[in-house]
């Protein structure tokens, strides 16, 4: 693996490791299904393999992000607005 991969391989870790502490099943059980993966395409030495693999783990970025952003956006909501639907 080529030295630039490795460092955005290495960003991507820590970038995905800084959202999995807020996810909802828990810091510990995000940690150990990342490394999980991770390992698991540890042996991928084709550069253009490993480049996908890193847009996926961009793509799962993003999602993590819509998906705290929306959970923030649901509690502002319930605590500010009352259900007047009745």
């Amino acid at each position: 693996m080529a030295s630039s991969l490795r460092g955005e391989v290495l960003n991507l870790y820590k970038n995905l490791l800084y959202l999995g502490r807020e996810h909802p099943k828990g810091a510990d059980y995000f940690r150990s299904r990342l490394k999980a993966a991770f390992l698991k395409n540890k042996d991928v030495k084709d550069p253009e393999k490993i480049k996908q693999l890193i847009a996926r783990g961009e793509f799962v970025i993003k999602e993590l992000e819509a998906l705290y952003f929306l959970r923030k956006y649901r509690a502002l909501k319930q605590r500010y607005y009352s259900d007047d639907s009745r």
